[in-house]
């Protein structure tokens, strides 16, 4: 029996993969469940479309992506915070700050994605890592000076 599998099954392949299982699996599991439907010539033609149009809008994603990413390698945020002897923070320079910081340039960008390679404690410039996933990534100049008194 032939099944489109709709949604992924860890041991049988992926969202519109069309597999050969026994007649019993299909149709007592996996088309009640709302797993796979029965391959017919218009649900294959059906599920092909359902592809494309998936595949385009991703294509679609990425590029939006990819121009936000650009943009935000082009910016410079700058911190200015309280500091000690040998140029050392009060505190430090947070992902949640960089993210307001962020916003308040217009990006809104979610503070789970930005990732920071070292804790920012001392004064200085630095690199923070914003990661959208896919293989797109943008890195934001941080310079971080004192504050003053």
């Amino acid at each position: 029996m032939k099944i489109i599998l709709k949604e992924s099954v860890e041991t049988l392949g992926e969202a519109g993969d069309i597999i050969t299982v026994k007649p019993g699996y299909g149709r007592n599991y996996l088309i009640p469940q709302g797993l796979g439907v029965l391959a017919t010539k218009s649900s294959i033609q059906a599920t092909e479309n359902e592809l494309e149009a998936k595949a385009m809008k991703e294509a679609k994603t990425q590029k939006e992506l990819q121009l936000v990413a650009d943009k935000l390698n082009s910016i410079k945020l700058s911190f200015s915070l309280k500091s000690g002897e040998d140029d050392k923070l009060f505190g430090s320079v947070t992902t949640q700050m960089i993210s307001s910081e962020l916003d308040s340039k217009g990006f809104s960008v979610d503070k789970k994605y930005i990732s920071l390679e070292e804790p920012i404690k001392t004064l200085g410039n630095y690199f923070a890592k914003v990661d959208f996933g896919s293989g797109i990534e943008a890195r934001i100049k941080l310079k971080v000076i004192s504050e003053e008194k």
